[in-house]
This record gives C-alpha cells, sequence and structure tokens, in this order.
C-alpha cells in the first residue's frame, strides 16, 4: 500500500536551476547557495578564466564547458541539458531568497496546471532595494517546463516564450545588477550598442525628434509614473540613468544608419 508521503512524493516535479557563466567568481558562490532547494544546479560556463568553475564544482553543482553561442542559445542548451523538465534560470548576479524558493516549492508539490510562471525581480543599487521606475518589479519568466518553452530574442532582452498558459509569482527575485555608478554606466553603455543593432537589423530607424523626445520621456515615466521620487536621491539618479540609456540606444541607432558596418562587441562581455 502506497502511504500518503510517498504519493505526495511522487507526484513532486523535480527542479534543475540552471545558470550560465563568464567570470562570475565574485558572485557564483551566493548564487548556487540560494538554489540550494533545487534538485540539481546546472552550471554551463563559457571559458572563465578566474574561479568560477572551481567555485561551482566545490558547491556541487554540475558544470559543463561550452564556447559561447549567444544568450539565447546558451540558455536553451542549459535547459536541454538538465537532468529535469521543470527549469528555473538564474542568472549568476541573482539570488532566491527563501519565501520564493519556498513558493517555487509548492508549484511543483504537484502537477502544476500552468507552463511557465514570471517572477518580479527586484534590484540592489545604490545602497537600497528599489521597487521603484523601471527596476521594478521588472517580471521575469524564469520557472518553466521546458517542454512547453524556449528562449527567444536576439542580443537584448531575451526572454521565455511560454506554449500555453502562464502563471505570476508573488515572491521577488533578488538580484545584485550594479557594484556602483561607474558599473552602470559601463553597462548601459555596452547594452546600449547591443539594443541599437537589434533595432536596426529589425528595420528600425530613428532621427532627431525621436532622440530629443524619447529621453525626457523616459525620465517622466521612471521618476513621476514609476515613482522614482518615493526612492529619493537614489530614485532620481536612476532615472537619470534611465533616461540617458534611452537617448542612448537612439544615438548609436542614428549612428548605425550612417555607418552600418560599425562593429558591435561580443554580448557576454561587460
Amino acid at each position: 500500500m502506497r502511504l500518503r508521503g510517498d504519493t505526495v512524493n511522487a507526484m513532486r516535479q523535480k527542479l534543475t536551476i540552471t545558470i550560465i557563466t563568464l567570470n562570475e567568481a565574485a558572485h557564483i558562490a551566493a548564487a548556487i547557495h540560494s538554489a540550494s532547494f533545487a534538485d540539481e544546479i546546472l552550471v554551463v560556463d563559457s571559458g572563465s578564466s578566474d574561479e568560477t568553475t572551481v567555485i561551482a564544482r566545490s558547491k556541487c553543482a554540475r558544470v559543463l564547458t561550452r564556447a559561447w553561442t549567444g544568450y539565447v542559445d546558451q540558455k536553451n542548451f542549459a535547459a536541454e541539458q538538465a537532468s529535469h523538465d521543470w527549469i528555473f534560470s538564474l542568472d549568476a548576479d541573482e539570488r532566491i531568497p527563501p519565501g520564493l524558493a519556498e513558493e517555487i516549492r509548492g508549484v511543483l508539490a504537484g502537477e502544476p496546471p500552468l507552463h511557465g510562471y514570471r517572477v518580479p525581480r527586484v534590484t540592489f543599487h545604490l545602497g537600497r532595494w528599489i521597487r521603484t521606475t523601471d527596476f521594478y518589479p521588472d517580471y521575469q519568466t524564469r520557472l518553466y517546463d521546458r517542454r512547453f518553452a524556449r528562449w527567444q530574442g536576439r542580443y537584448v532582452h531575451e526572454s521565455v516564450t511560454v506554449d500555453g498558459p502562464s502563471g505570476q509569482l508573488k515572491r521577488d527575485l533578488e538580484h545584485y545588477s550594479f557594484t556602483d555608478l561607474r558599473d552602470q554606466i559601463k553597462r548601459i553603455n555596452h547594452y546600449s550598442t547591443l539594443s541599437a543593432r537589434q533595432m536596426y537589423e529589425a528595420g528600425r530607424r530613428t532621427g532627431p525628434v525621436e532622440i530629443l523626445v524619447h529621453p525626457p520621456a523616459a525620465f517622466l515615466r521612471n521618476y513621476i509614473l514609476r515613482r522614482g521620487f518615493l526612492d529619493g536621491t537614489a530614485g532620481l539618479m536612476i532615472s537619470l540613468m534611465n533616461a540617458w540609456s534611452v537617448g542612448l540606444k537612439f544615438m548609436k541607432l542614428w549612428e548605425l544608419q550612417r555607418n552600418p558596418k560599425l562593429q558591435i562587441p561580443n554580448p557576454k562581455s561587460q
């Protein structure tokens, strides 16, 4: 006779947490520790020159090495190599706090009714958790059944497309995206280049009106509509940085229109 506990365990869906890495020695131990509730932790490394893979293995993660082929391809490869169908895709600079881990366990305690779940993501920056501006809630589809979902995208803003119904979790995923303002500026410069190339290849074109209008519109959206003012000086600075990011993206798009042969950096380089 099957005991009730055995029945529950038989229904529980096993989970693989995937992490793609390149030189993430500063983050990988904490990321893996936050994922320790999973049945498997799989790290797909693209040739780190630091101690990323050594640390990952010491934390009992399964580590695969694969040449970098882009965010989308790398994350789909990680899902394909996982031992289980249910995947949570975690970035090395993210953490799954206990509340979110418990919520994920609850979803997977039986047969989930949906094929994918979005999670709200909160970013720690300028000494505080930012729950205003475009930084929050920054919903990301991270928990999904690989049989019904795949990563899609090009250079930036890759996302999971779910075939069938999807839902939303309540607890935040924690994001330690920037070490300081210099790091944020470096990343804005990098990703605005990729965004401009992506827009250009999609047929988007721009001119002086968009370059003039979009940055102040982004500032007002961040600072007023998305209540950046509630975060004081930090909210003001983030709103200004987001506006600058939008302006830079459109200016680089305009530059590409004049010189389409401009080179773009490796999307994984930081």
